[in-house]
């Protein structure tokens, strides 16, 4: 079996690496702290992601390096070309597969359901990071210098997706305690949500298929949900009724802004939450014969989570009573 080295170990690393090892492969996870998930063929690597020799020499031999570092949200300007240059260059001096983990952002307000194809025209400061990351591994693909693609995903779901996720901490302990949810933007626009599940799966494979190197591809995303509609999903998988939904004003965001630097970077994406933000992902599921899980599977995976970690009984157990 092969070798992988993953920066980050956040939701996605983690996922992922317990993917690859699952299948035999030897995973090295890099993070500051040495963090990986439990496994045989796991192992965590505490190193510097900015350090490019460090990690060169550990990618040696390695057949694919992930990009799955995630920066502090008001710290991307700052931290990411570092990073990114570093884990280029790694790619560069071992020749693993560079394949990166990105989002939408790139592309910038859209009215349409956002292809692979369409430019990107990110008016985001945080977008255009993500697009110059994106334009600089392509470039160093087109010239020969590494084998890289890229995954991107919208709003992330499903089981360990906490603070990071939209419709994790903020929904679904709410939904079983059955209190007021409180979320930004339109709550009946339609807007794309991509299980985790599904995001690793789509890094695993594009790592693994050169018919993917040399382009970006949409991680296979289910079709795509109002807020509101979300929530009744979650809710029904719970077998709960669904609790009340409010939106939450931009205002009370702008003060919060004030003393949180994380909160105050949510006001140049507004447009993500205020009007329709939907993803195609088509042309990935059209070539790997992958589709995403279906939503109803993937909400109960969620819930079923949640009641895990905060004590709640599971389905079965509430049906007996």
């Amino acid at each position: 079996m092969g070798r992988h080295v993953i920066i980050g170990a956040g939701t996605i690393g983690s996922a992922l690496a317990v993917k690859l090892a699952d299948e035999g492969h030897e995973v090295a996870v890099v993070s500051r702290r040495g963090a990986a998930p439990r496994h045989d063929r796991v192992r965590g690597v505490a190193m510097d992601a900015t350090n490019a020799e460090a990690l060169g020499n550990l990618a040696v031999g390695a057949d694919v390096l992930y990009n799955c570092a995630n920066p502090r949200y008001d710290r991307w300007e700052r931290d990411w070309p570092p990073i990114a240059t570093s884990i280029l260059a790694a790619a560069s001096s071992s020749g693993a597969v560079l394949v990166t983990l990105s989002n939408l952002y790139g592309y910038g307000p859209v009215d349409h359901a956002m292809a692979e194809s369409d430019p990107l025209a990110a008016t985001s400061r945080k977008g255009r990071v993500r697009a110059e990351m994106w334009a600089s591994a392509l470039h160093a693909h087109d010239t020969g210098a590494v084998r890289a693609t890229e995954v991107r995903a919208s709003d992330f779901f499903g089981p360990t997706v906490r603070s990071t996720g939209i419709l994790g901490e903020r929904v679904v302990p709410r939904i079983l305690d059955n209190a007021t949810i409180s979320l930004l933007g339109d709550l009946d626009a339609p807007h794309s949500w991509t299980y985790v599940d599904d995001v690793a799966r789509a890094l695993q494979v594009v790592g693994h298929d050169p018919r993917a190197w040399g382009r970006a591809w949409h991680a296979p995303t289910a079709p795509p949900l109002s807020s509101r509609e979300a929530v009744e999903g979650l809710a029904a998988a719970a077998g709960l009724d669904a609790p009340r939904v409010r939106r939450l004003p931009w205002s009370l965001v702008r003060v919060a802004g004030v003393v949180s630097a994380e909160v105050r970077e949510l006001a140049e994406i507004a447009y993500q939450f205020d009007r329709p933000f939907v993803v195609d992902s088509t042309a990935f599921t059209d070539t790997f014969q992958v589709c995403p899980t279906p939503l109803s599977e993937s909400f109960a995976q969620t819930v079923a989570w949640w009641r895990q970690v905060r004590g709640f009984p599971l389905p079965s157990l509430v049906a007996a009573h």
